[in-house]
């Protein structure tokens, strides 16, 4: 009932300001920009009246471990890095196998990977803070610990798979990816005493290490294997060999503390 009054709070601050901005803006990049920047500004906004009113803890952006230390940036770099890695990793694994080509590089390779970095690190914040801040600290709140894990994944999961279903069995192998990579967030945020900069760091690192190789074009796929090997639609995570590394990835996630549900 406390998530659903939430959201319905947020969508009757929101859609007054969207819905005109979704019939004057032509441009689909730009209103999109505008239109997810005024949700989660207001989202934010309403998580401080939130706290105030339901809880009496005017600090939930602290509570939901959004903390200006020096531990969270080290975190948060940290898991930055290890994102990058593990997509580098993964496709030049594949491109020694041959299953991919990698290009020569543009002249504007600095600025795409810029430009990615940017956009991942604003992707980790706001899906974080969502995901593995609101959501996860709410559903706390009433279940044990392995029920919020698998919730809070689950979630995640499914609201990245919206679409068709004619595209959902298409893409199937994204689902059980996206469901993994919740997991390994939640327990990034559990083994580092509640702080969200490793998730923040995770989740950015993955989206810029794809970025630049998607949106740099640096990579090209041989079709020598199946989509549902290397993954569908370019995707890593929708595939066999995004699984098996997001596995290794929960793996040194997980291992640290074996006692964190």
């Amino acid at each position: 009932m406390r998530l659903g009054l939430f959201l319905v709070i947020l969508l009757l601050l929101w859609l007054p300001i969207a819905a005109p901005l979704y019939l004057w803006i032509r441009d689909p990049n730009l209103m999109t920009i505008l239109t997810m920047g005024l949700l989660f500004g207001e989202f934010l906004l309403l998580l401080q009246i939130w706290g105030r009113k339901v809880y009496q803890q005017p600090q939930l952006l602290n509570r939901y471990g959004l903390q200006r230390t020096r531990k969270n940036t080290l975190d948060l770099l940290k898991g930055l890095a290890m994102g990058l890695v593990f997509v580098l990793g993964l496709f030049v694994l594949e491109g020694g196998i041959g299953w991919v080509e990698f290009q020569t590089p543009s002249a504007s390779l600095g600025r795409v990977i810029l430009e990615g970095l940017v956009s991942a690190l604003g992707v980790g914040l706001a899906e974080e803070l969502v995901f593995r801040g609101w959501l996860l600290d709410e559903l706390e709140r009433d279940y044990n610990a392995k029920v919020c894990l698998w919730a809070d994944a689950l979630i995640f999961a499914m609201l990245h798979f919206i679409k068709p279903f004619s595209e959902m069995i298409r893409t199937l192998p994204q689902f059980p990816g996206l469901v993994l990579l919740g997991l390994i967030l939640v327990w990034a945020k559990r083994t580092h005493r509640g702080r969200l900069g490793l998730p923040i760091g995770l989740h950015g690192g993955l989206v810029w290490g794809y970025y630049i190789l998607n949106v740099g074009e640096l990579v090209d796929y041989s079709d020598r294997v199946s989509p549902w090997i290397t993954g569908v639609d370019g995707n890593p995570i929708a595939g066999v060999m995004g699984l098996l590394f997001l596995g290794i990835l929960a793996f040194l996630v997980r291992k640290r503390s074996p006692r964190v549900p």
